[in-house]
C-alpha cells in the first residue's frame, strides 16, 4: 500500500532528490518549500498524509515552530532532516514531538530505512476481524466503529477469541492464556467474564451472533 509522505524542504535540490528516491519506494510525496503552505495542507488532510519529513532552517518559520505547529494539529509522526548537527537541536526536536532526527549529508537509502521503521510502529498497528477491529498497540477493541469499554481481562479474552475465531476453545487453555485470573476459580471466573463481554458487545447467549457456548468444554468464537 502506497504511503503518503509530507516533504517540507526549501533547498529545491534537495526537495527533487528525497521526492524521486521515495517515489521508488513506493512513497507518493508531496514537497513544500514554504512551511505555512504545508501546515495548511496538513490541517485540510490530517488523514491523508502517513509521516512527515521536515527540515530545520526554512523561510516563514523556524522548524522549531513547525514541529511545534505539527504536534498541535496531528499525532502524525516527524522525522527531521536537517544539516545542524547539535545534539541540543536533536534534543529539543525530541522534546517537541519529534520521532527521529537524520543530520545531513545522509544517504536517501537511510531516510527510507527510518521511514519504515517508524510506519511499522504506527501504521497497520489495527487490524480488522469480521465486525471488529483490533489495536493491539492501543490495547482497543471497536465493533462497528463503536469503542468498546473492556477491562484488562475482558480485552484479553476478546482478543483470544478473535484470533482464533471458529475454533473451539476450552476453559482451561483460555485460563492459561490470559493473566489475572485465580487457578482455583478460574472456570468460574471466565464464564463471568464472558458474561459480561456478551453485554457489551450485544451478544444474545440464547441466540449468539459471536460466542458460542460448547458445552462441558468451553466457548467458539463465530463472528
Amino acid at each position: 500500500m502506497m504511503q503518503n509522505i509530507l516533504l517540507i524542504e526549501d533547498d529545491l535540490d534537495m526537495q527533487l532528490l528525497i521526492s524521486d528516491y521515495l517515489n521508488n519506494y513506493n512513497f507518493k510525496v508531496k514537497s513544500f518549500a514554504k512551511p505555512k503552505e504545508a501546515l495548511v495542507d496538513l490541517a485540510q488532510k490530517k488523514d491523508y498524509y502517513s509521516l512527515v519529513v521536515l527540515d530545520l532552517m526554512l523561510p516563514q518559520m523556524d522548524g522549531f515552530d513547525v514541529c511545534k505547529k505539527i504536534r498541535e494539529i496531528s499525532n502524525i509522526p516527524i522525522i527531521i532532516s536537517s544539516s545542524r548537527h547539535e545534539i541540543s537541536d536533536k534534543i529539543f526536536c525530541f522534546d517537541l514531538g519529534a520521532d527521529d532526527y537524520l543530520a545531513k549529508p545522509y544517504l536517501p537509502r537511510e531516510l527510507v530505512i527510518r521511514i519504515n521503521a517508524i510506519l511499522r510502529r504506527t501504521i497497520n498497528q489495527s487490524k480488522s476481524i469480521g465486525d471488529f477491529e483490533i489495536d493491539e498497540n492501543k490495547m482497543e477493541i471497536k465493533i462497528d466503529d463503536y469503542l468498546l469499554d473492556l477491562t484488562r481481562i475482558e480485552y484479553d479474552i476478546l482478543n483470544l477469541f478473535l484470533q482464533n475465531s471458529g475454533k473451539v476453545m476450552s476453559r482451561e487453555l483460555m485460563s492459561n492464556a490470559i493473566n489475572g485470573i485465580e487457578y482455583n476459580t478460574k472456570e468460574r471466573t471466565i464464564d463471568m467474564h464472558i458474561s459480561n463481554l456478551r453485554q457489551k458487545i450485544g451478544d444474545d447467549p440464547k441466540d449468539p451472533k459471536y460466542i458460542k457456548s460448547i458445552w462441558g468444554i468451553g466457548y467458539k468464537f463465530i463472528g
